[in-house]
């Protein structure tokens, strides 16, 4: 347990601490890729360029700051860091390196108000939290190969298939490369893509399983994002699959992760998935395996998307309407092209609105699932919210640095 004198010295602080946080992740990240650069893999060079990491990070200081008290209300975080650590392959022996460079980070950012006193207390406190994440990362990475043909690290996979599912996002299907068995997952689960991309070191991404379990494969579904420069790191990965990586080609890829699962109490109750453009892969394997598995339960799955170009999964949409006898689909698309509206290729346009949830959902009952950009994100949250949608029915993915719905609060490296 925390000793009650860093409980107090951490209180006194958070609000300093709160103050800088961003000036000091930054430093943190600037340090520790100097003195560590073997860590530097491990960590997404897209979501540094843009910042998002360092806010994360922040936001995930100050609320572990800010809970020191009470770190139980902290455990829903816990597990989805620990999930995407072992994604990455993060052991015990990081954790020092991690903590010697964010206490030289809090000292360069706060100078002679970073006391002995403070410093022993910050260093109590992120021991304390390191040993939770080491336990469970190696409860997790034990289940892993526990698991009928699972495995920890990377293991060679080879492209059967790829498949073009709209203009932008191409289907990867997986096998792998010792044909050997493929332990099963939780839908909603992603598994981490290795690539040593040619001019740039191994860069892991994580990319949402998108088909049921139980298959023969793996399948990942990638959109192609947007490179703003040459230079940029954005949309580097994604580029280089689509362009890069064919049908035979091997890729390296880690076992099945993630928190962001289909809750088994509440299996018996309607569920809601509202898909905001690529967050259509993680909720597409929910609905195919629920329909599979449970064709009883009423699914309400809602699809927001540009247009009929950029829709992916369009016919697997369909085809789970025709395969689940409670099954209902609204496709909603935002800048339809001539012609989307007249062939019923979209249900509505516009955006999903609290009334359209009001109206289409049984929102009074059911859970709701949902991903997608943070813009989209954040406006299902708020009509949720706004219909009176307890917390405990409501379970959200985000693609990239998690980050809280009201404010850039959260938790993932």
């Amino acid at each position: 347990m925390i000793s009650e004198k860093t409980v107090r010295v951490i209180k006194d602080i958070t609000p300093v601490v709160a103050a800088n946080a961003e000036t000091i992740t930054r430093r943190f990240y600037e340090r520790m890729f100097v003195a560590n650069p073997e860590v530097k893999a491990f960590f997404n060079q897209s979501h540094q360029h843009t910042g998002g990491q360092q806010k994360a990070l922040a936001g995930a200081i100050c609320a572990y700051f800010t809970h020191i008290d009470n770190p139980a209300v902290l455990m829903p975080a816990v597990e989805l860091i620990a999930q995407k650590h072992c994604s990455l392959g993060i052991k015990a022996e990081h954790y020092p390196i991690v903590g010697a460079n964010l206490l030289g980070a809090i000292g360069d950012v706060m100078g002679d108000a970073a006391t002995p006193e403070i410093v022993d207390a910050v260093g109590e406190a992120y021991g304390f939290l390191a040993e939770i994440f080491i336990a469970r990362e190696n409860a997790i990475y034990q289940e892993q190969t526990a698991a009928p043909g699972g495995w920890n690290g990377t293991r060679e996979f080879i492209v059967a298939k790829k498949i073009r599912e709209s203009d932008l996002v191409t289907s990867f299907y997986l096998k792998p490369a010792d044909e050997g068995p493929l332990p099963s997952f939780q839908p909603g689960q992603y598994i981490t893509v290795h690539i040593e991309h040619p001019h740039t070191p191994t860069s892991p991404r994580n990319y949402s399983l998108s088909d049921r379990p139980n298959q023969p494969h793996y399948r990942i579904s990638v959109k192609r994002e947007e490179r703003l420069s040459a230079d940029a790191p954005d949309g580097l990965i994604s580029n280089y699959l689509h362009d890069g990586i064919d049908e035979g080609d091997s890729i390296h890829v880690g076992p099945p992760c993630g928190e962001f699962t289909i809750d088994p109490e509440a299996a018996d109750k309607p569920i809601v998935l509202i898909a905001g453009g690529i967050g259509v892969t993680p909720l597409m394997s929910m609905a195919k395996s629920l329909v599979h598995t449970n064709p009883t339960v009423r699914i309400h799955f809602i699809h927001a998307v540009r247009n009929s170009r950029i829709q992916a999964f369009a016919d697997e949409l369909a085809h789970l309407v025709e395969v689940g006898p409670n099954v209902k689909t609204h496709v909603i698309y935002d800048k339809p092209l001539p012609g989307d509206t007249d062939d019923g290729k979209c249900d509505a346009t516009g955006f999903v609105t609290t009334e359209l949830l009001r109206d289409w959902t049984p929102w009074d009952e059911a859970s709701f699932y949902f991903c997608g950009p943070r813009t989209f994100m954040q406006n299902i949250d708020a009509s949720l919210r706004e219909l009176g949608v307890d917390e405990h029915r409501m379970r959200y993915e985000f693609f990239g640095p998690k980050q809280d719905l009201a404010v850039l609060d959260a938790a993932t490296t």
